[in-house]
């Protein structure tokens, strides 16, 4: 797992919280807080599977290269 995707997750679940503890207390400022986190950490988390499917895609091309005879 890719460091992004691991603090996407995290500021997700920070972001999550927030919003509770904003519709708890009646702040909506603290729930804007929180969706906005949540935004924020989903957007991290996509940035990290997005280099993880690319380190992927160049070890699949890498070894289809070697696995290849040349002509």
């Amino acid at each position: 797992m890719h460091e992004d995707q691991v603090k996407g997750v995290g500021e997700k679940v920070k972001g999550k919280i927030n919003e509770g503890v904003g519709k708890m207390t009646g702040d909506p400022a603290q729930e804007a807080k929180g969706d906005a986190q949540q935004i924020a950490g989903e957007a991290r988390k996509q940035v990290g599977n997005a280099e993880e499917d690319a380190k992927d895609a160049a070890r699949e091309a890498v070894d289809r290269d070697h696995g290849s005879v040349a002509p």
